[in-house]
Order: structure tokens, then sequence, then C-alpha cells
């Protein structure tokens, strides 16, 4: 399970930013610095179908699958908090999959098909900071990276856009939570495998010294 874990994050990341650098490369007089990201999968735009299936869809789908590995990778002693935080980073992946199947509406920015892509946005970055929040609580030694990267989403998303442009705020609470899938999953692998040695090395010393004779 964790080498899917580590492998989903991985292809997660890099299927979501390729789609948006070919989609912005395919649509004319779209720019990165001026139109938000969530235009390239609008109804109606060229293109759209592709790019909700491999920015938004996919990627969330395999988020899902990292956030399952989460949860079944916590020990069977951990608390609350940690398997709650789990099944809200499941939460999280999953409305960023239902942006790719609400798209937004360019010629209606405040109709409500839009209404309903903002809101699967929202529920993506509230239910991963509170998710990462939990679970870093119960996972000491993937707790800097979960934090940082739900710090950085908080702060994309309440930073006012007299300081920093709404499309630059998205992309880098985008780019942390795709660093966050792409670099945590292989630190909770090693830390898996790590205790697994343990537990594997106190076994065999348990037998040091033990008279084996029938």
């Amino acid at each position: 399970m964790s080498r899917w874990m580590v492998a989903a994050g991985r292809a997660a990341a890099v299927a979501c930013v390729a789609a948006a650098v070919v989609g912005g490369m395919r649509l004319d007089g779209y720019s990165h610095a001026l139109h938000p990201l969530a235009l390239l999968g609008g109804r109606g735009v060229p293109g759209s179908v592709v790019f909700n299936l491999v920015g938004f869809v996919l990627p969330g789908l395999l988020a899902a699958l990292v956030a399952l590995g989460l949860y079944r990778g916590l020990p069977a002693a951990a608390r609350w908090w940690p398997r709650i935080g789990a099944r809200l980073l499941l939460l999280s992946a999953l409305a960023f999959a239902a942006q790719g199947l609400l798209p937004l509406d360019p010629q209606h920015l405040d109709g409500p098909q839009s209404g309903l892509h903002a809101s699967a946005w929202m529920a993506w970055w509230i239910a991963f900071a509170a998710g990462a929040a939990l679970l870093a609580a119960g996972a000491p030694r993937l707790r800097a990276g979960t934090l940082a990267a739900a710090a950085v989403l908080l702060a994309m998303m309440f930073i006012p856009a007299s300081l920093l442009e709404p499309v630059f705020a998205q992309r880098i609470a985008l780019a942390a939570w795709l660093l966050w899938l792409a670099l945590v999953p292989a630190a909770a692998s090693a830390v898996a495998e790590l205790e697994r040695q343990d537990h594997g090395g106190q076994g065999e010393g348990g037998d040091v010294g033990q008279d084996h004779r029938p």
C-alpha cells in the first residue's frame, strides 16, 4: 500500500501540472498571470473535458488513495484525531476531483454552476487544512511538512487581493498541496519501513540468549 501511495501522490502532482501547462498553451489568449486555472476547464472552453479529467478528477482520485494509505498506515494505538484528520484529507481529495465534474461557467461567473465549482474549491482547502492539522497531531514525523502545506493554503486563502493577486494566491495554494502529495507520502512510507525494521530487530533481539534445545 505504501508504494501505491507514493506513486499516487507523485502522479497526482505531475498530472495536475501537466494539464495546467498544456491547457494554457493550447488555449488562445490564456495567461496564467491573468486567468484562474479553472477557466481551462470552463464550460464550452476548447479542451475543457480533457483538462477537467486530467487536471482535477485524476489528481483528486489519486490524492484519495494517498489519504486512504495514510489512514491505513496509522498505528493501532492512534488516537481519534489523526484518524479523523485522514478522513478529512479524503474528503478534501474528493472535493478537488469534484471541481472537474462541476466546471466553471465563464459566461455566468455568479451563476449556480460556477457557485458549485467554487463550493468544491472551498471544501477542498478547508477540509485539507483541518485534516492536516489533526493528522499532524498524531504523526510527529510528518508534522513539519503537513503543517507547512496547511499553513500556506490558509495564508493564500485569506491574503488580501491588494497584496497578492487571487490568480497567484490560488496557484501558490495548489502548489503547496501538490508538493505535499509528492513528498509526504514518501516520508510516511519511509517512517513505516523504519518502524517495521525496528520491530523486526526487537523480535530477533528477544531470542538472543534463549535456550532453544528441545
